[in-house]
């Protein structure tokens, strides 16, 4: 009777210690490993990474070149009015490099470049190309014959001064051109392409030379007056 019992609480033992114990974790699956995902996430990070790099390596690529400093205007060198900055490298743009500034000193604007704008080789050229119909004259004036504040890319009329009986020679002195009156209008809006220098030694005597870009039509009755010294200019109000 005694090993009976026994034996029932063995087998009691035995039965109950095939249940997990409290806390114990069961096992899980193997995961699933997928290589092909883990490839892709690394390639991944070596493109970004090399792309990064990159964009450093371009950030560095910069080479010296031409910036104007003040208008430049058609037909104008650009003289001393230059400085250099940097740029990120383009060979699609033709940036005029600072080491090409004697040569480019030799070149005229097609066009007027303005205050502040990088040079590029398409902006000049060997011979000044005028507008279709527009003529470039030049003008020696005397003081009082022009503003004190002039300067290139100013608006301006120009007009005949002086008495009549000079005024009837600078007529006569030019074909086809009749006779005008004394302090009549020649240009009423004619821009200053050029203007001398403030170094220069006629600035002293208070002479100024400048030239003006006018109409075709305009150019008889302006060059009669200038050769005989009876040309005034005046700003026009706008500019």
């Amino acid at each position: 009777m005694k090993i009976q019992e026994r034996t029932g609480a063995g087998n009691h033992r035995s039965a109950a210690s095939a249940q997990p114990a409290m806390g114990e974790r069961l096992p899980t699956p193997p995961r699933e490993r997928k290589p092909a995902l883990a490839a892709l996430a690394v390639l991944l990070i070596l493109v970004g990474a090399l792309g990064a790099t990159m964009l450093v390596l371009r950030a560095g690529d910069r080479v010296e070149v031409v910036q104007v400093t003040s208008d430049i205007q058609a037909g104008e060198s650009v003289g001393s009015h230059v400085t250099s900055v940097m740029v990120a490298d383009d060979t699609s743009v033709n940036y005029v490099r600072w080491d090409q500034l004697t040569t480019l000193k030799t070149l005229k604007a097609r066009s007027t470049i303005y205050k502040g704008t990088v040079v590029i080789g398409e902006m000049f050229a060997s011979k000044s190309n005028l507008p279709a119909g527009k003529a470039s004259v030049g003008l020696a004036l005397k003081e009082g014959q022009y503003p004190a504040d002039i300067k290139a890319g100013d608006i301006v009329s120009a007009y005949r001064v002086g008495d009549d009986t000079s005024s009837s020679r600078s007529s006569s002195s030019s074909s086809g051109t009749s006779s005008s009156s004394s302090n009549s209008l020649i240009v009423e809006n004619a821009r200053v392409n050029t203007k001398s220098d403030t170094s220069d030694a006629t600035v002293s005597t208070g002479n100024l030379s400048i030239t003006l870009l006018v109409d075709q039509s305009d150019v008889p009755a302006l060059t009669a007056a200038a050769a005989a010294g009876d040309v005034s200019v005046v700003l026009v109000p706008g500019n």
